[in-house]
């Protein structure tokens, strides 16, 4: 399992190149990010350059756990009062910058997620193989208070495992801020992650627009999945990549 930091620069946020960045995808009092369309791109100062790489990321899991709302709390927009079906598909855009430790570049990330409602999965199960051949990262979800939901992610796991898929995989825990309710132990999270080697990240699906930690709970998240989704360009590409000590290995 990739280590944090392992091909990102987690320092390089906080530096003075960092943070000029991210104020481009930020409102002007930097606690809220900015919607971005499929066309739209943040804009950055002249003094800085960066690549543009775009990947496709497909949302699986339980109806009602909080695919839209996770969309919506990673992409700047605002996260629904109450649940509804998603009808048909949606696909929702948003940026996120990354620094590159070996070619010491930035990075910005153009990530469409798609969210695809279950009567539309089962209206459109002739295209389905398709949705998941040409995604480049699946992030499986379950909620916190729902044990069934996060029983189902080895299931869906195990079906979308096939050699010619080569999507990363990712774990996303919603309603993490309802303690009291979880069903959900550390020692669970621990063995699946030994199991499976996919990371299982955390989520409040609750507005936190008066402070930072909404801002830094997006962070750490959102460069979590462009992380993997960078190392799996070098996996496929057969190039070298950091193991979890800092070595070098040959993919």
């Amino acid at each position: 399992m990739l280590s944090p930091g392992s091909l990102f620069s987690q320092e390089w946020y906080s530096s003075t190149t960092g943070k000029a960045v991210l104020s481009s995808l930020m409102t002007r009092n930097l606690l809220k990010r900015k919607p971005f369309g499929i066309l739209d791109k943040p804009v950055l100062p002249s003094n800085i350059t960066a690549d543009e790489v775009k990947y496709k990321i497909l949302l699986v899991g339980k109806s009602g756990i909080g695919k839209t709302s996770t969309i919506a709390k990673l992409s700047g927009n605002e996260i629904p009062a109450t649940h509804s079906e998603t009808p048909g598909i949606h696909i929702t855009t948003t940026q996120w910058p990354g620094m590159v430790k070996q070619m010491n570049k930035i990075v910005m990330f153009h990530l469409q997620f798609w969210d695809v409602g279950d009567g539309a999965m089962k209206k459109y199960e002739h295209i389905k193989t398709t949705w998941e051949n040409q995604a480049d990262c699946v992030i499986f979800l379950f909620s916190f208070v729902d044990r069934g939901s996060f029983e189902e992610i080895s299931q869906h796991i195990t079906r979308m495992t096939k050699p010619k898929n080569n999507f990363t995989k990712l774990v996303i825990g919603t309603k993490f801020d309802q303690h009291a309710y979880s069903e959900i132990t550390q020692r669970d999270i621990r063995d699946f992650e030994h199991t499976w080697k996919v990371p299982i990240l955390k989520i409040r699906n609750v507005p936190d627009t008066e402070t930072k930690n909404d801002i830094n709970e997006i962070s750490q998240i959102l460069t979590t999945i462009c992380e993997h989704l960078w190392h799996r360009d070098i996996v496929l590409a057969g190039r070298s990549v950091p193991t979890s000590d800092g070595k070098i290995s040959a993919c």
